[in-house]
């Protein structure tokens, strides 16, 4: 790793339905680990991870600070005031079920009324569960079109693009602030 060369914070908020993985997705990221128990989020929890990116003039610092939301009915009415102030948010779904999917939009469409310049990414978890999925590769790339956001398979439990996932997301919060990122 060069010289840390610039620092940044950005915050980031984790949005889907219940049960789509999102606090799990963020327990791998920052702490390397899956819990096979299930625990619903009340409110939102916060986690802090640093991200090293290259970049032409030496490396950035990014601190992600993750703020992962309660999804489904148990979503406050507060959650529009957690979105303010993000940079971006990871939106989740399960793909083994598909009534997940359709929330993407609403959430996109929240968050985007209060951060609308902010950056969006799609998670499409549980591809571990292969003989479950039930959410079909067309579906998620027009979802993902829909709102021009790059779309990740990833596996909470066994973390298959979860860190590519965050480090995309990091690169494209700098990326606005520094175009010479070594890619």
């Amino acid at each position: 790793m060069g010289s840390i060369t610039r620092s940044l914070a950005r915050k980031v908020c984790l949005l889907g339905d219940f049960a789509v993985g999102k606090t799990s997705l963020v327990r791998h990221f920052v702490e390397g680990r899956f819990d096979e128990r299930y625990l619903s989020t009340i409110g939102v929890k916060v986690d802090r991870k640093v991200l090293y990116i290259p970049a032409s003039s030496g490396t950035l610092q990014l601190t992600l600070m993750l703020w992962d939301l309660a999804g489904g009915p148990e979503r406050s009415s507060m959650a529009p005031s957690y979105y303010r102030g993000a940079a971006a948010a990871i939106i989740a779904c399960d793909l083994t079920r598909p009534e997940t999917l359709s929330g993407l939009a609403v959430y996109a469409q929240e968050f985007l009324a209060v951060n609308p310049s902010a950056r969006i990414v799609m998670a499409a978890n549980k591809v571990d569960l292969v003989d479950d999925r039930r959410v079909s590769d067309d579906d998620l790339a027009t979802a993902a079109s829909e709102h021009d956001a790059p779309l990740f398979l990833t596996s909470a439990k066994t973390g298959e693009r979860v860190d590519a996932m965050f480090q995309h997301l990091g690169v494209l919060l700098i990326s606005e602030h520094s175009p010479q990122i070594i890619p």
